[in-house]
């Protein structure tokens, strides 16, 4: 597939200003598409959308084909009469301003939620029942499994944190660990019973799907007809704890009783001395090719559903995976098993026809992966972040890839992504040596140690390393929001391996309207016309 020449953004819905406790799907994401607009930008990169687990990550969701009920905007619901205003009305605890809390935003929301749900049920009108219905009945393949797994954990996590308090100790609530036998087991029987004695909660949980697709579709649409495409974002695995792997047992690699055989990670390198454990469980690849890979096309059919463009999180792992046994503490003692490799995309494209897929070929790549890349035809990802680092020249790679100079195949170039720190961040961190490398890179001369530090701290730096990926090869640059107005290191996204503070980052309304904004927006689209990145993205 050829790819137009274009300039994007990457911004996490939860990141919008405007609501009460975490950005939404209301009026500031129609804004921000404003804002686009007016930069030229014609992609908007966001992050997985599915509601999210423990840590708070987008990357470890319930269900990849859900959408998070948190992105839901309350002020919407009301105007479509589908909530009253007296019941949206937020506690002090919550505020509007400043990054997520989402304990306090989960306590309150989803209670919320979940009345503004039971209000739509008794009082929607004749059209929107029979929208509700529709949309309930084209999304039965994974609306009732997913409503169902959602009102058995919530009643079995309510235990488990009982038993927690009882015995002074954590006590795992896992649908593996924890549920009755026959529940855990999926057992048809069983869930139909525990659906019909707790039909009101169903409800609820598909009402809320309802909300939040019927709002996602509205943004989508105004970003369209824009002229601006949404790129999602799909995690190669799904979490242990999701109605993904709990509906589907056969197609992953687990016991009788659901727990993981082997578990995803990545083996030890010049990165981690200890690898990389993710904890995800392991696809049963024979076992989803005798289907003719059905749950796989399914998926990224609704994600094409969402999104205009996918990017696929750790693209080297369809060719082979590292599985580590179940239990250990590290991922170094784990093996390479061989994945799908081109029969997976063959039979995804043969039910979907041509894919609009970006792939995250990050980390150690060897040439089966690259092959399969290439042959497949998808664009790699390159890292402004990365190319400078000392590392790629101890990984034995006489020129480093991320370099401009050395792109030599369709690729998206980043300045960095939602795992590294913000650009601004990343150059505050830097020896003298490595910074002044940089500046001679960027400014075509010499340049020592006290100038490149000037350079840093005038903003000079980083808005040369903005123009120097949209002015590269690269068919595609997407540059996070926090680079465009050159933050540092407390508005980063995500830190890996850690937990407690990611994915809170939310920007000010000062980002999205009014002189500060307009500027941003003004300098972009003078480099995207510069740059000749004004196409059409669809």
């Amino acid at each position: 597939m050829s790819l137009p020449r274009l300039a994007g953004i990457l911004l996490h819905p939860t990141s919008l200003p405007g609501s009460y406790g975490i950005g939404t799907l209301g009026k500031s994401a129609f804004a921000f598409v404003d804002f686009l607009e007016k930069a030229r930008v014609r992609l908007w990169q966001v992050l997985p959308l599915g509601p999210t687990g423990y840590g708070d990550s987008p990357y470890q969701s319930f269900s990849t084909f859900a959408l998070n009920p948190l992105l839901i905007d309350l002020d919407l619901l009301c105007e479509r009469g589908w909530a009253r205003p007296t019941d949206i009305v937020p506690p002090a605890f919550v505020r509007q301003k400043g990054d997520v809390d989402f304990g306090a935003v989960v306590w309150w929301k989803l209670p919320v939620l979940r009345t503004c749900a039971d209000y739509f049920s008794a009082h929607a009108g004749d059209a929107d029942r029979a929208e509700f219905a529709a949309f309930c009945k084209k999304n039965a393949s994974w609306l009732d499994d997913y409503a169902s797994f959602m009102s058995i954990k919530t009643h079995h996590d309510l235990q488990a944190a009982a038993e927690s308090e009882r015995k002074g100790k954590p006590v795992a609530g896992t649908w593996n660990r924890y549920w009755k036998k026959d529940l855990a087991a999926h057992d048809r029987a069983a869930v139909f019973a525990w659906n019909r004695a707790h039909g009101e909660e169903i409800a609820q949980y598909k009402v809320m799907q309802f909300f939040a697709a019927t709002q996602w579709q509205s943004l989508k649409s105004y970003a369209n007809g824009k002229g601006i495409a949404i790129v999602g974002d799909i995690p190669i695995f799904v979490a242990s704890d999701s109605a993904d792997v709990w509906a589907n047992q056969p197609l992953f690699q687990l016991t009788k009783r659901g727990v993981p055989k082997c578990v995803a990670g990545v083996p030890p390198d010049y990165f981690s001395a200890t690898g990389q454990l993710w904890g995800n469980p392991l696809y049963d690849w024979k076992a989803m090719k005798a289907d003719g890979y059905r749950w796989w096309v399914a998926r990224i059919r609704r994600l094409l559903e969402l999104t205009d463009w996918v990017r696929i999180d750790h693209f080297r792992g369809f060719e082979s995976y590292w599985a580590v046994p179940f239990g250990n503490p590290t991922a170094e003692q784990g093996t390479w098993k061989k994945g799908p490799g081109r029969a997976l995309f063959e039979a995804i494209r043969k039910s979907l026809g041509d894919l609009p897929l970006i792939a995250e070929d990050l980390g150690v790549i060897t040439d089966a992966v690259r092959d399969l890349r290439d042959g497949l035809g998808l664009p790699g990802m390159k890292i402004l972040q990365f190319a400078f680092d000392e590392n790629e020249r101890r990984a034995g790679n006489l020129v480093n890839a991320f370099l401009p100079h050395a792109y030599d195949r369709p690729c998206v170039v980043y300045t960095g992504t939602h795992d590294n720190d913000t650009t601004q961040g990343f150059l505050e961190s830097l020896d003298d040596g490595t910074l002044a490398l940089i500046a001679s890179y960027l400014c075509g001369e010499a340049v020592d140690a006290e100038r490149a530090k000037r350079l840093r701290k005038n903003g000079t730096l980083l808005r040369s390393l903005i123009t120097l990926a949209l002015s590269s090869t690269a068919q595609f640059a997407v540059i996070p929001l926090q680079d465009v107005y050159r933050l540092g290191t407390k508005a980063r996204m995500n830190t890996p391996s850690t937990s407690g503070k990611n994915w809170a980052w939310r920007m000010t309304d000062a980002m999205l309207a009014g002189e500060k904004a307009d500027a941003a927006a003004a300098w972009l689209a003078e480099l995207v016309a510069l740059y000749g990145r004004n196409g059409a993205a669809r």
